[in-house]
């Protein structure tokens, strides 16, 4: 028996009977010999670390624009914290943890640089519209490993997908519409405890609002800095879904309304607040600009692509723009459209 089938067995014995067993995995889209020492969700979690996507987002903006502070979230140190929170929440509740572990990493790899400001923009000029979980999978599939893609496993690609929640519920009501595993559905819970509590916590950095301005019902419920707020969701999350054992998913009433309202505090003072939003039009026009020029000279990016395959322009700007950091774009922009100094030897 190999280690990786030694650590199956363990799965077998000791995981809850709803959890995602590695060994029963549906598998990858194209077919590959098992490892000796990994399991399959194992290996996926390693290949989304060793990416280059991965590497990017640590210059990806999660809400303040390339921030001069060393202290503020980016795309990285976010899902970090939401794989954290996510391998926490897992093993309470005896879920596999290297699932749950790599849709965490994973979620995010196709976010744009400038945060949701660039999503927007992509959104809006590229033909077939944009959604930075959809370039997720997309980064996953065919766009790492100089176009061969991770060949993930589907419970990891399902993940990914079904993460995003937006403004809606945050465990949609309609099972179609919830990731396939009791893991995804960790992930996507956590990425949001994870961010209104990183994001409330950077907001107050940035002075853009003050800890007095936290609605005090919210402080009453969750608590009153950012590692009680955590906690309390975290346990919240773990006792409630354990009254049905593991039948449903997710947070007590009271607690989930106080996320919602944290949430919706959030969008009204942070991320559509006045000088959020400033800082996001010039993202916008930065990447617009750039996405524009490209499709014009989309040979100074894709030399080595013969002519037939550049047909879908759009898609290959597009992918292009969505995978560059804050710096590399604003690098860009400047050697393309800012007058430079003439160098005097």
């Amino acid at each position: 028996m190999t280690i990786r089938e030694q650590t199956e067995e363990i799965e077998r014995k000791t995981l809850h009977p709803r959890a995602c067993l590695s060994a029963n995995s549906k598998g990858r889209m194209k077919s590959e010999k098992e490892g000796e020492i990994r399991t399959c969700f194992q290996r996926d979690r390693d290949r989304i670390i060793h990416s280059k996507a991965f590497r990017r987002l640590k210059h990806k903006t999660q809400v303040f624009l390339a921030p001069k502070g060393d202290h503020y979230r980016t795309r990285l140190t976010h899902v970090l914290e939401v794989a954290q929170i996510a391998r926490t929440t897992a093993r309470a509740l005896r879920l596999n943890e290297d699932l749950t572990e790599a849709i965490a990493l994973g979620h995010d790899l196709g976010h744009t640089p400038f945060g949701h400001a660039g999503e927007a923009i992509l959104r809006e000029i590229h033909p077939g519209g944009f959604d930075h979980y959809k370039q997720s999978l997309r980064v996953v599939d065919f766009l790492e490993r100089d176009g061969e893609g991770l060949n993930l496993t589907h419970e990891v690609r399902n993940g990914i997908v079904k993460h995003s929640k937006g403004k809606g519920l945050i465990i949609p009501e309609t099972k179609g519409e919830r990731a396939e595993t009791l893991e995804g559905q960790i992930v996507r819970i956590s990425d949001l405890i994870a961010y209104v509590n990183h994001d409330l916590d950077d907001a107050i950095r940035a002075e853009v609002i003050k800890k007095s301005d936290i609605p005090k019902e919210i402080i009453k419920i969750l608590g009153d800095s950012h590692s009680k707020r955590i906690d309390t969701m975290v346990k919240d999350l773990i006792y409630n879904s354990l009254k049905t054992d593991l039948e449903e998913l997710g947070m007590s009433e009271e607690v989930s309304m106080a996320a919602y309202r944290l949430r919706d505090f959030l969008y009204e003072r942070v991320y559509e607040s006045e000088k959020i939003i400033n800082e996001f039009r010039k993202a916008k026009k930065i990447l617009g600009d750039l996405y524009e020029y490209y499709l014009e000279h989309i040979e100074e990016v894709f030399t080595d692509i013969p002519l037939e395959k550049k047909l879908n322009k759009h898609r290959m700007v597009c992918d292009f723009v969505a995978g560059m950091t804050d710096r590399f774009a604003l690098t860009t922009y400047e050697k393309l459209f800012l007058p430079q100094q003439w160098m005097v030897l």
